[in-house]
């Protein structure tokens, strides 16, 4: 019985003495196999950065065609600047017809020079007739007065004398009241008449006014200084630059001004190398319409949030770099291609002397322990 147990247990003594056995002698290292980063794992990016966009001014402003308020809201342009020609800010650049509306500021000017003659003789009008009815008014008091004097004395007069007297005063009185109560009538209605002299005078002024100012809006000038860009229109079944002659609508837009000594790259960058659009980024410029012109430029501005396009599930940044150089080939909307130089990878000897100099130290002999 105890020779059969022995004969089990010794197979399993066996391999647990050769552990502790190797565990024990000094001279035996355990081996470590290295494991592999989720950094050595990622393959290798290339060193530059190229990204596609456009060119576009940072200054830039947009004209159109003035709306005019009246019945035909269509216009005739007779004079256009050339396209890329330099203008200041306030220099013509656009003018349409003006004769209508010159005409239309001439009749409204002589109808509200007319009305504001007629408003003046009125007024002096009515204060001629206002003073003529205090007169008026006046004399009828001093007539009651001296009736209602006679009036005082009917004790002393006869019968027949003492009514006419009462009847002398009745009238007056009456004359009186019929005299106040006309004169606050007619200084209504003469306020009355004056008013609508003056609403007539007012509405052609507002003509003249709206006229006056369609004729300036007609005269378009330079908001800033910079170079022409003319619009396309739809003209002749074709689109194609405004010409003079044509008959344009408000609103359309004609001429586009930018500034060419500050131009910038509008830019999309990828969400994984958003981390590259930091303060001082610079990059190389390569216009495709001149291959063999290279530019620099530094990093603007980028979009805070990632966005996608719609049914595109790749998101980007929205990125401006601005353009160091001033160069006449430098216009909007060209194509460029844009490179950004990657900052330099630590390389795997670097990465593990890093490692090994933060990993804790074990202790040596006849010291302290490092770490």
């Amino acid at each position: 019985m105890i020779r059969q147990r022995l004969d089990f247990l010794l197979p399993l003594a066996i391999p647990i003495v050769t552990v502790l056995t190797v565990s024990c002698d000094p001279t035996v290292r355990a081996v470590s196999t290295p494991v592999e980063t989720n950094a050595r794992r990622q393959p290798n990016r290339p060193p530059v950065l190229r990204l596609t966009g456009t060119v576009e001014a940072a200054n830039v402003a947009t004209i159109r065609v003035p709306h005019i308020v009246g019945q035909n809201p269509r216009v005739v342009l007779i004079k256009l600047v050339a396209n890329g020609s330099r203008v200041s800010e306030g220099d013509l650049i656009a003018e349409f017809d003006r004769t209508q509306q010159l005409e239309n500021a001439r009749d409204a000017e002589a109808k509200f020079d007319d009305l504001t003659h007629q408003v003046d003789q009125r007024l002096a009008q009515n204060r001629s007739e206002s003073e003529k009815r205090s007169a008026d008014l006046q004399k009828a008091q001093a007539d009651l007065a001296k009736a209602e004097i006679q009036l005082s004395k009917g004790p002393l007069l006869s019968e027949i004398d003492r009514l006419k007297n009462e009847t002398r005063a009745a009238a007056a009185r009456a004359r009186v009241a019929s005299l106040m109560k006309s004169s606050r009538q007619r200084d209504i209605a003469e306020a009355a008449a004056v008013r609508i002299l003056e609403l007539q005078r007012d509405r052609h002024n507002v003509a003249l006014e709206r006229a006056t100012r369609n004729a300036e809006r007609l005269q378009v000038k330079a908001p800033l200084a910079g170079m022409i860009a003319l619009e396309n229109v739809w003209r002749n079944g074709s689109m194609g630059p405004a010409q003079e002659g044509d008959q344009l609508w408000g609103g359309q837009p004609l001429v586009r001004i930018f500034d060419p000594s500050q131009m910038n790259i509008h830019v999309y960058v990828g969400e994984p190398d958003g981390a590259l659009l930091v303060p001082g980024t610079e990059a190389l410029v390569k216009l495709d319409a001149y291959p063999d012109r290279v530019f620099h430029a530094t990093f603007l501005s980028a979009s805070p949030v990632a966005a996608t396009a719609l049914g595109s599930p790749i998101k980007s940044f929205a990125a401006k770099f601005r353009l160091l150089e001033i160069d006449p080939q430098l216009l909007p909307d060209l194509s460029a291609a844009l490179v950004i130089q990657r900052p330099p990878a630590n390389r795997p000897a670097d990465r593990e002397n890093s490692s090994r100099n933060l990993a804790p130290q074990s202790p040596r002999r006849g010291g302290t322990a490092g770490f």
